[in-house]
């Protein structure tokens, strides 16, 4: 574990910054996760973190995302993409974080700026019970498909706060409904 301890994402993290995941086995990420609760199962680490960051790269490689996900939600508005914008993301990692049945971790809808144009959707993780507050974020949009996370707190373009009904309709929505349009989303950057 020292050796992690020395790396940048490390160090990024103790800082409480955002970090980009390194691999589908990121050890910072997993022992984030770990550290969240001597409760937190560390296999449930591994398999959100795998999980999470494929999850990216996949539905990048499915909707053919360019390097901004400006530019990718113009292209959707416009017909020239069929999906990528960040709720699409956010609801697909849900679903299939949600179909690993974690005992030991638990999932929230994380949203900044609702109803506006710069609003976005990210999934957030605590240990079981833990309050929203705590959570690691887990973002695939903002690097259009690299995993970007970090605390809650730590993200300098985004204020979080939890929406349990969006939470609820991602995990309830039938899988062969079409993705519903939605309003174009950016950075506050």
């Amino acid at each position: 574990m020292a050796l992690i301890a020395d790396t940048p994402a490390a160090k990024a993290r103790q800082r409480s910054e955002l970090v980009l995941a390194t691999s589908a086995e990121d050890p910072v990420l997993r022992a984030r996760l770990i550290s969240l609760s001597s409760t937190v199962n560390p296999e449930e680490a591994r398999r959100v973190t795998y999980v999470a960051y494929t999850t990216g790269r996949e539905l990048a490689a499915k909707w053919d995302m360019v390097s901004s996900p400006t530019m990718q939600s113009f292209l959707i508005n416009i017909g020239l993409r069929k999906g990528g914008y960040c709720y699409q993301f956010a609801t697909e990692l849900l679903r299939r974080l949600d179909a690993q049945k974690l005992k030991t971790l638990e999932l929230h809808w994380a949203e900044s700026d609702a109803g506006t144009d710069t609003e976005h959707n990210v999934i957030a993780v605590t240990a079981k019970g833990q309050p929203f507050e705590q959570a690691i974020m887990l973002d695939n949009w903002r690097r259009s498909g690299h995993l970007l996370w970090g605390p809650l707190t730590g993200d300098p373009d985004h204020t979080w706060q939890e929406n349990k009904a969006a939470f609820v309709r991602g995990l309830g929505r039938n899988a062969s409904t079409p993705d519903r349009p939605k309003r174009v989303t950016h950075s506050k950057k």
